[in-house]
């Protein structure tokens, strides 16, 4: 309780703070590469079923899985560069996290920029932020991957990626693989889920017509009844898999998504 109170008291302290970007960072947005999900262990440090800021009680979530949030994204930088973050790990503002009030630590979500339509993938390994209206404090990396260090805020989606299927990590594995010894976890963009089949087999037929490979149709039942998901894959990578999604956000395509199963 005590780390944990010394965490989100640097957490608190980095969100309300004047905060600034690193000196010598000269990197591209699109030479970042965006964090991996992998599914990890819940961390042993920021996970109590509740803790209290400013008189505010926030309860930790056991599962974030379908979590979709929208709201505020800010940054922290060069303030508590080197500092524990709430899980134990150092805030380092050149890797891809960020910071979340409930989520489960760790997590990994998808960031949507809703002014530019910039996705990123971070992993939340930290608390906060605890201004109103703010939903994700992201790490510098992340923020200028996203187009939000010049404004400092900006109007964002977070989706949660469920890590389940994946093979158990606790290793420190770059990628997640396609498909893994254990028979676990493939990677595809589910473009569409559709209610006829006739729709459905349209939109992939386009699909491959504009060059798009490994494209599905496969039938699901969702509430009794049958929906026909249109995917892409599976690809061999989360990396490849968002550069296919941004493909599509491109062509219009803004209900697309990445899912692992």
């Amino acid at each position: 309780m005590r780390f944990l109170f010394v965490s989100v008291v640097l957490l608190l302290n980095a969100c309300a703070s004047v905060d600034g970007p690193p000196a010598d960072f000269s990197l591209q947005a699109d030479k970042i590469k965006n964090a991996v999900p992998r599914n990890q262990p819940v961390s042993r440090y920021g996970n109590p079923p509740s803790y209290t800021v400013r008189g505010k009680t926030y309860r930790v979530m056991k599962t974030a899985k379908g979590f979709v949030q929208k709201g505020n994204a800010s940054w922290y930088g060069t303030k508590f560069h080197g500092r524990l973050t709430s899980s134990g790990e150092p805030y380092n503002m050149y890797a891809m996290t960020a910071a979340h009030k409930t989520l489960p630590l760790p997590s990994y979500v998808e960031v949507h920029n809703l002014k530019n339509d910039r996705r990123i993938i971070v992993k939340v390994n930290d608390r906060g932020p605890f201004h109103e209206g703010r939903i994700i404090d992201l790490s510098y990396a992340a923020a200028h991957k996203l187009g939000i260090t010049g404004t400092g805020t900006a109007p964002v989606e977070i989706r949660v990626i469920d890590t389940g299927k994946l093979a158990l990590d606790t290793s420190d594995v770059v990628l997640p693989k396609t498909s893994h010894p254990d028979g676990k976890g493939s990677i595809h963009i589910q473009v569409a889920a559709m209610a006829t089949e006739s729709a459905a087999e349209k939109m992939a037929r386009e699909l491959r017509r504009r060059d798009f490979n490994s494209v599905r149709v496969n039938v699901a039942e969702v509430n009794h009844k049958k929906l026909y998901r249109v995917r892409i894959g599976p690809v061999p990578d989360v990396h490849l898999a968002y550069k296919i999604l941004n493909e599509l956000s491109g062509m219009g395509m803004k209900t697309a998504r990445v899912v692992v199963d």
